[in-house]
C-alpha cells in the first residue's frame, strides 16, 4: 500500500510530500504533475494568489530517469511569494513581531477552533497550514497515483456538476472524451448554457464581495470487481473514499452513487439488477456479468463491482469574503470584521482537480492492496491473472 505526507504553509517557502509504496518501474512524468497543478490553479472564479504562483514540481527522490525506483519519493512546490513573507514567516526566533499577529478570526474557517486548540494567540499559525493552498502537493500526489492506475487501464475524471445550485447536464461519453470537454471549459464542465449561468452567477458575487459553492463529481473507469472489503470498517472502498473526500478543505458532504437521492426511491428504483452475457468477454470486459444502470456507484458492499466508481463532493462557499462577515477580536473581545486573506470568489473548478486526485490515492491504494508487489512488472502478472480469473466465473 502506499502512503503519504504534506508539510508546509501557505506562506513558507515550499510544500512538501513524501510517498512510499510505490513499486519500481513505474513511469513518472513531471510535465504529467505540472498539467495537473496547472488545472488546479485554474478555472473561472480564482483570486490573485494564483497571479503570483505558477506551481511546477521538482522531484528530489525516488524517481531515476523517469521510472520510481521503489523508494520513497519526495515532491516539492515552492511558493513564490514565499520573497514577500520572508520575515513574518521566519522559523527563527529573532524574527518575531507581535505587531504582525492575526487577532480577527473568520468565520467558516479553522481560525478560532484552531487557537483555542493549540493554545495560540496568533490566527497565522492556523490559517497557513489550514488553507487550501496545501492541496497543491496533494494533487502531485494523485497524478502520480494515477499514473499508476493508467498503467493498468483505469482512467480518473472529475468535473463539476453545479455552481451555486445552476446544474450542468454531463453528456454520455467516455471519460477520454469527457475530459477533453472538460479541459477546454473555465468551469470544467460539459453544458455551455449552464456555463454561461454560472459566470454570471460568479461575476454577481465578485461585485458583491460574496462567494459561491457546488458539487464535484468524479468517475472512475476501469475499475475491476474486487477493490475494498467488506469484513473491516476501514477496509470498505467507499468509506476509504468519503475520508479522503472530506479531508479536502471545504468539503462538507460525500455521496456515492445515487446517495442522498436512494432515501427517498423504494429499492425497487434503487438497486441496480444483475445481467449476464457471455460476449462481453471477446469484448474485452472483466466478465459477462453486468448492469444496465450505475446507482451503486461501482461499490456494494465496501467492495467496487466492475461499473465506474462514482463520487460527487458538495463543496461550500470559500468563507473568506471580501465583505466581511462579522466576528471577535482575540485579544479584546471586541466586536470586529473577519480578516481579509486573499481568496477565491469560486474554486470549485480548481477542487475539482484536489477530488479527482484523492480519489485517485484512494483507488490506487486498494488496488496495490489487492494485486501489490515490488515492481509494476510483478504487479501486472497479478492482476493479469486475476482476470483471467474473473473470466472463468
Amino acid at each position: 500500500m502506499i502512503r503519504y505526507l504534506t508539510a508546509g504553509e501557505s506562506h513558507g517557502p515550499q510544500l512538501t510530500a513524501i510517498l512510499e509504496g510505490l513499486p519500481a518501474g513505474l513511469k513518472i512524468s513531471a510535465a504529467d504533475i505540472n498539467c495537473d497543478l496547472a488545472r488546479r490553479q485554474g478555472g473561472y472564479g480564482r483570486g490573485g494568489r494564483m497571479q503570483i504562483e505558477k506551481d511546477t514540481v521538482e522531484i528530489l527522490s525516488g524517481i531515476r530517469w523517469g521510472e520510481t525506483i521503489g523508494s520513497p519519493v519526495t515532491m516539492v512546490v515552492r511558493n513564490r511569494d514565499w520573497e514577500n513573507w520572508k520575515e513574518i514567516m521566519s522559523a527563527s526566533e529573532s524574527a518575531r513581531d507581535d505587531k504582525v499577529r492575526v487577532t480577527r478570526s473568520r468565520p467558516g474557517h479553522a481560525d478560532l477552533a484552531g487557537v483555542m486548540k493549540y493554545r495560540q494567540r496568533d490566527v497565522r499559525n492556523i490559517l497557513e497550514r489550514s488553507s487550501a493552498r496545501e492541496t497543491a502537493v496533494r494533487v502531485a500526489v494523485g497524478s502520480v497515483a494515477k499514473a499508476l492506475l493508467a498503467e493498468f487501464g483505469i482512467q480518473v475524471l472529475g468535473y463539476v456538476s453545479a455552481i451555486g445550485g445552476i446544474t450542468a447536464a454531463a453528456p454520455d461519453l467516455s471519460v477520454k472524451n469527457l475530459k477533453n470537454s472538460a479541459l477546454n471549459s473555465d468551469f470544467y464542465t460539459f453544458d455551455p448554457a449552464a456555463e454561461s449561468r454560472m459566470k454570471t452567477l460568479v461575476d454577481r458575487a465578485r461585485e458583491s464581495g460574496d462567494s459561491v459553492g457546488g458539487v464535484i463529481e468524479v468517475a472512475v473507469s476501469g475499475t475491476p470487481v474486487g477493490l475494498g472489503s467488506h469484513v473491516h470498517w476501514d477496509r470498505k472502498l467507499d468509506a476509504r473514499i468519503a475520508m479522503a473526500v472530506m479531508s479536502v478543505q471545504a468539503i462538507k458532504g460525500v455521496e456515492i452513487g445515487m446517495g442522498f437521492e436512494s432515501s427517498a426511491r423504494p429499492g425497487s428504483l434503487v438497486h441496480d439488477e444483475i445481467y449476464y452475457d457471455s460476449s462481453r468477454l471477446s469484448q474485452g470486459e472483466f466478465s459477462g456479468y453486468y448492469r444496465k444502470t450505475n446507482n451503486a456507484g461501482g461499490i456494494e458492499g465496501g467492495i467496487s463491482n466492475g461499473e465506474p466508481v462514482v463520487v460527487r463532493a458538495a463543496m461550500k462557499p470559500i468563507p473568506t469574503l471580501y465583505t466581511p462577515l462579522k466576528s471577535v477580536d482575540l485579544s479584546t473581545h471586541e466586536p470586529i470584521e473577519a480578516t481579509v486573506e486573499r481568496s477565491d470568489v469560486c474554486a470549485v473548478p480548481a477542487a475539482t482537480v484536489v477530488i479527482e486526485a484523492v480519489v485517485a490515492i484512494e483507488i490506487a491504494n486498494a488496488f496495490l492492496e489487492k494485486f501489490g508487489g515490488d515492481s509494476i512488472a510483478e504487479i501486472h502478472s497479478n492482476y493479469d491473472g486475476y482476470l483471467e480469473y474473473l473470466k472463468t466465473f
